[in-house]
């Protein structure tokens, strides 16, 4: 028997055929029989996989067992050839789990995230049992879905803003992305600025300003994010300086400069200059204090630093002014050359670019020493205290303050030492015994009822022994009738007073 084509056991596995064998004699004689052909397996065929359903894509939040798809799976062979395992290659979050004979499912083993891996390819392997074994693959493509799982995300939580006053309305600050990893509409930004943190509000009058930037995107529900501004508001020179009114009623002038009064017709212009008015003495020493310029800027930093300068008379004139204290003082002794008024042009700068200036104009009258004194005080009284400032003389004051501050101190010192030295001679001196004889007569109430006598001054001396027991020293006074007035000549007069010892 010999085979006229392939044999194969998956279409027949047995052949049933009879066999005749004939002679070729007259007649022919013949004989037959039943062959019965079994095929016998052999591992040929390899497993086969195919998807019966699928659920794609997954989304991300899908939980941990989700079924994404269904599979079948056979071997044609037999026995041991026909026998598979399936798994899934490479590793991945998916899983083949066996449901029915030949029925696998493709599912959910890890949890998903979209931003990481936006899609998967998986590879189902299945594997026979034969020698050698057969190897079946399918390759299945699963996509995963976004879902609204992300926040809005500032690159920093704090940021630190540095703008100059004095900027437009408009005008660009900064620039904040908070990423979105998310897609479409769950991944689209809107920025806001949210006044309702710590901190927050404007502050027009504040060079520091606070607040949050808050970012929400488009998804359900709508995540936000926030971050933190700090605006710094750095200063420009755009305030010019303004002289100061007077910091109160100026102290009566010493003997040596006088006062400074401000007219009531001076003011301020809008450039920031004011006229001013101050006396000094004749013969005033170098350094004397005349006048002080009071001035501030509403700038910060370098801009509000102000230096106040001479600007008339220039040279060797007989005032100068402190460079940044803005007091007027005589640059020498004054004498009578100077003239009886001296006119000073005070410039205030500030150190701002560019700088910004003010002017004040000082009046000095040179007075002789003894009329400063009232000539300040009168044009002290007159003057008015809300005009620019200037606050003179008191280099003067104090001095005289100084002198009658010592000359109490002083006074009080030696009427102290004085009357420690009176106690102590009090205190500490020997008395010497006095007796006294007998003196006039005086007339004298001794009773409670009122009856008069006549009574004459007595010494007496009283001597106790050391051993000498408890005394009382008791002294009566009788009730008698008042005595006839006493005649000239005579020269006794009754004892008072009867004295009991015991």
């Amino acid at each position: 028997i010999h085979l006229t084509a392939a044999l194969d056991f998956e279409e027949v596995s047995i052949f049933d055929f009879r066999v005749e064998a004939r002679d070729t004699g007259t007649p022919p004689l013949s004989g037959h029989c039943k062959v019965v052909l079994e095929v016998l397996d052999v591992n040929d065929n390899a497993p086969e996989v195919w998807v019966t359903s699928l659920s794609v894509p997954v989304p991300e939040d899908a939980a941990v067992g989700t079924v994404v798809a269904l599979l079948s799976v056979s071997d044609r062979d037999s026995g041991a050839n026909g026998r598979v395992r399936c798994w899934v290659w490479p590793a991945s979050p998916f899983g083949v789990e066996a449901r029915l004979a030949g029925s696998y499912s493709l599912v959910l083993r890890e949890a998903l995230d979209r931003e990481r891996v936006s899609e998967y390819e998986v590879e189902v392997r299945a594997e026979d049992g034969g020698a050698p074994a057969l190897l079946g693959r399918l390759g299945v493509r699963v996509a995963v879905s976004d879902v609204n799982d992300n926040a809005p995300a500032f690159l920093q939580a704090v940021y630190t803003v540095l703008a100059r006053e004095n900027n437009a309305a408009g005008a660009e600050l900064a620039r904040l992305w908070a990423r979105d990893p998310d897609e479409a509409g769950n991944g689209r930004v809107s920025y806001s600025v949210w006044e309702g943190g710590v901190g927050g509000g404007w502050r027009p009058a504040s060079s520091y300003v606070s607040f949050e930037v808050r970012a929400v995107d488009a998804g359900e529900p709508p995540l936000c994010g926030n971050a933190t501004v700090q605006l710094f508001v750095l200063d420009e020179n755009d305030n010019a300086p303004a002289l100061l009114p007077p910091a109160g009623s100026l102290p009566e002038a010493g003997g040596v400069a006088g006062e400074a009064s401000l007219s009531s017709s001076s003011s301020v212009s809008e450039s920031g200059s004011g006229t001013l008015w101050a006396w000094a003495a004749w013969g005033a020493p170098a350094g004397q204090v005349v006048a002080k310029i009071r001035a501030v800027d509403a700038d910060s930093g370098y801009n509000a630093w102000l230096r106040y300068e001479l600007w008339e008379p220039r040279g060797k004139g007989p005032f100068r002014v402190g460079l940044y204290s803005g007091e007027v003082s005589t640059a020498r002794a004054l004498d009578e050359a100077d003239g009886p008024r001296q006119r000073l042009l005070i410039v205030v700068r500030d150190h701002g670019e560019p700088a910004r200036s003010a002017t004040a104009t000082l009046s000095v009258s040179l007075l002789e020493a003894g009329e400063a004194a009232p000539a300040a005080a009168a044009g002290s009284s007159s003057s008015s205290p809300s005009v620019a400032g200037v606050e003179v003389g008191s280099g003067a004051a104090s001095a005289a303050t100084n002198v009658w501050l010592v000359v109490a101190i002083c006074a009080v010192s030696s009427l102290f030492l004085l009357a420690v030295v009176l106690y102590g001679a009090s205190r500490w001196a020997p008395r010497a015994a006095v007796l006294s004889g007998p003196g006039p007569t005086t007339l004298v109430c001794a009773s409670e009822v009122g009856s008069w006598s006549y009574s004459q001054r007595h010494s007496r001396s009283l001597c106790v022994a050391d051993g000498a027991g408890k005394s009382d020293l008791m002294v009566f006074s009788p009730n008698f009738p008042p005595p006839p007035p006493c005649p000239a000549a005579k020269d006794t007069q009754p004892e008072p007073s009867a004295l009991l010892d015991t």
